[in-house]
């Protein structure tokens, strides 16, 4: 059972969800129904509660045509950046809770996800290829302050000499610096950096949780002088809100170190559609019309289109030009859409005959 389903401003202060619908897996669903009382409380600002879960294993397999790599690393579930439009919001609802402001406060963390790992690449059978991390949750959220998970992560890649692919909004990744720096220059890391919009009052609202775009810029800066091959993610673009950025944010991040460029358009999967509506009618009611006439159009007439090959591209007159419109920027800048595949023949079995690290847990 999750929290009330809608929850007055004061108490989601600084989280982008107002609501808290049940998710698709429950039997039952919460609904505020007054009791006739109607006496005003004062009660505090949902706070931030993290769980925590010994993984059993942390390396996720997977074979989507639509993704360039077959496994990866979650440290945690659920994203206290908060971003209204995330894709991964559904997967909440597999916990029993909601993809709504539980999603954004209810957050599950696995502290021994670095002592399996150094397990998963020990296995006599295990063949390495990148590791992708920031691919459905954050890794680099306000958490990992505290908890430090990616950095255990990290220093067992490191000591192994394994390839990781990393995603992410979060500026705490400069911390990591000292090993990223050495893995970029060795070919055995790269890193893409998010930023959905230049302007700050945009990114504030629809990703409250987040660092500022100019601060997002400062930190591909900071990777690009230590040596790690960095992508400016211009994602998700979205019609009718940011669309009209997307040579200005690819520009922003080729003057701050990028030599890579991606985009994808928005993606309202299962409950992000009504959650991104509710959004779009608090905050802009005056374009939600003309920005989901143009998602739909993109779409084939729905919120989302979950097909193969379709779901993350889109389709239609408005996806046929953001593509054009990319390749001709990208073109311009002398940024590269793909960059070289991260090397595999540097992998060594750490912690065993003497002359790597133990990783004794």
């Amino acid at each position: 059972m999750t929290r009330d389903s809608v929850l007055p401003p004061d108490r989601c202060k600084g989280r982008a969800a107002a609501s808290n619908e049940s998710g698709r897996f429950e039997r039952f669903k919460r609904v505020s129904v007054s009791d006739g009382w109607d006496r005003e409380e004062d009660l505090p600002p949902l706070r931030t509660e993290v769980r925590l879960e010994h993984a059993k294993s942390v390396i996720t397999r997977n074979a989507s045509p639509d993704i360039p790599f077959d496994r990866s690393i979650n440290p945690y579930q659920g994203c206290e950046h908060g971003c209204i439009y995330c894709f991964a919001r559904p997967s909440h609802a597999w916990l029993g809770l909601s993809p709504g402001l539980d999603f954004e406060t209810q957050l599950t963390a696995k502290p021994n996800a670095a002592e399996r790992l150094v397990r998963e690449l020990r296995h006599p059978r295990y063949r390495p290829r990148t590791i992708a991390i920031g691919t459905n949750t954050d890794a680099y959220q306000p958490i990992e302050r505290e908890h430090r998970i990616m950095r255990g992560i990290l220093e067992v890649l490191q000591a192994f000499q394994h390839p990781v692919g990393i995603v992410t909004k979060g500026t705490l990744i400069e911390r990591d610096v000292d090993i990223l720096g050495p893995m970029g220059q060795a070919g055995l890391t790269r890193v893409g950096i998010s930023v959905t919009t230049l302007q700050a009052d945009l990114a504030r609202r629809m990703e409250p949780r987040v660092p500022s775009p100019a601060r997002r810029l400062r930190t591909i800066e900071g990777l690009a002088k230590a040596g790690v091959p960095v992508r400016i993610m211009a994602s998700p673009l979205i019609p009718g809100l940011t669309d009209h950025e997307l040579e200005a944010i690819l520009a922003a991040g080729r003057r701050a170190g990028a030599v890579a460029a991606g985009t994808i358009p928005l993606r309202l999967p299962r409950e992000v559609a009504p959650l991104w509506q509710n959004w779009l009618a608090e905050h802009y009611p005056d374009r939600m019309g003309r920005v989901m006439s143009k998602i739909r159009d993109m779409h084939g007439g729905r919120d989302y289109d979950p097909e193969w090959g379709r779901r993350m591209t889109g389709q239609g007159v408005w996806a046929d030009l953001i593509r054009k419109r990319f390749a001709r920027a990208i073109r311009n800048l002398g940024l590269v859409h793909r960059l070289p595949e991260l090397r595999t023949d540097l992998f060594q079995v750490a912690g065993k005959g003497g002359g790597q690290l133990d990783f004794a847990f």
